[in-house]
């Protein structure tokens, strides 16, 4: 079977989505798949990477903080996107992920070309522009469009339960839904290997800096604290829409708060692994309250316990499960819940039994088997895998 995946972000660049369609393409090869991917140009200072399939990559327009975000970036990668779809070569199926806008161009494609497509969500784009104030006729034609891309589709994968409920609220039950799972790279994201020394006690908040996640819970909550333990720090990775305004929240904590931009994994897992906690949050009341917070499976991953603030399926686990601590998207909140951690430091064998419980739940690996193999059973196809259940 011939696919072509057709992505904004994919790996070298950090993210997510990123990790997650590497995930499915790696999934889709090992299935008998014959892959290429259409995406962007990593941005400057990337990586390098090598593969074994077809990338086929593009410049796009980028915000300051380097992230394809907003109608300009959007378009600058659909518009292109629609002509690298029509003259591709053969394909029996095109993946895509959101936004929606790229699902209508994929839509498009594959109506003049007779070939189906399935959409990857990892989330509902409408309900997260009405979670972040859009409203009117901006957000009747974004939810027109996101319905009409999903009712087409061949199929839909979502990462998530609470994924596959927003979808189906929003076009009906007469479509397809598969849920795949959540995962991350437990090859990357693992207790063993180097450490970062030199550090003392610190938390690592690794990921996007939005009104989303609404990363400055951590922020405010460390600075209440900062004073009470000298000797503690505060490392926040990333990019995004909020991190200027979070440095300036920061600078009351001076040094013991430190921003770093975004890191290839196999570096934050190196920063993870002597972590006191990994942060993670999802802000309520945005539109994402179905959100599955990745960057905690990653910080567990690698051995760090999960300090969780908010809403979301991850909350839940992390209760259910005993992999840290969870509390309101609040800043005293968090302050209680980072004193106990750092009160306590997990010993090795905590590290290794939270790293143990992310290998038999949510590795990437079996979500890129699970998700290729849906695909294949979408299209009447079988893989050399079978298809294995999330």
């Amino acid at each position: 079977m011939k696919v072509i995946v057709a992505t904004r972000l994919f790996t070298p660049e950090v993210g997510a989505a990123a990790f997650r369609l590497q995930a499915l393409v790696e999934g889709l090869i090992k299935a008998g798949a014959d892959v290429r991917v259409i995406t962007t140009r990593p941005p400057a200072g990337s990586q390098a990477f090598a593969s074994e399939y077809r990338v086929s990559r593009w410049p796009v327009l980028r915000d300051s903080g380097g992230n394809v975000r907003g109608y300009l970036q959007y378009l600058s990668f659909d518009i292109p996107l629609f002509f690298r779809l029509l003259l591709a070569g053969r394909a029996d199926v095109i993946v895509v992920e959101p936004p929606p806008t790229s699902g209508i161009v994929t839509s498009a494609v594959c109506w003049l070309r007779r070939i189906p497509y399935v959409y990857f969500s990892a989330d509902v784009s409408s309900s997260a522009a009405k979670g972040i104030g859009l409203g009117g006729i901006g957000l009747k034609i974004l939810t027109a469009l996101e319905r009409f891309v999903l009712r087409s589709a061949a199929g839909i994968l979502a990462v998530s339960d609470g994924v596959k409920s927003e979808v189906l609220a929003l076009a009906g039950n007469g479509i397809k839904v598969h849920v795949v799972g959540t995962g991350v790279d437990t090859s990357v994201f693992t207790p063993d290997g180097e450490h970062k020394t030199g550090q003392g006690r610190y938390f690592i908040y690794a990921g996007t800096m939005s009104e989303i996640q609404g990363a400055g819970v951590f922020v405010d909550a460390f600075v209440s604290i900062a004073g009470e333990y000298p000797d503690v720090r505060l490392f926040m990775f990333g990019q995004g829409v909020e991190l200027e305004a979070l440095k300036q929240r920061a600078f009351a904590a001076g040094p013991q708060i430190v921003f770093l931009p975004p890191a290839p994994g196999p570096d934050v897992a190196v920063w993870l692994r002597g972590a006191v906690a990994n942060l993670a949050s999802v802000r309520p009341g945005k539109g994402y309250d179905f959100a599955f917070a990745t960057k905690s499976l990653a910080g567990l991953a690698a051995g760090a316990p999960a300090i969780y603030s908010g809403v979301g399926p991850m909350r839940q686990l992390v209760e259910d499960h005993r992999l840290g601590w969870t509390c309101d998207w609040d800043p005293d909140s968090v302050a209680g819940a980072m004193r106990e951690a750092i009160s306590g430091e997990p010993s090795v064998e905590r590290r290794r039994e939270l790293a143990a419980w992310v290998e038999r739940h949510h590795s990437l690996h079996r979500v890129g088997t699970v998700a290729a193999g849906k695909i294949y059973d979408l299209l009447g196809r079988e893989s050399a895998l079978g298809c294995p259940e999330a």
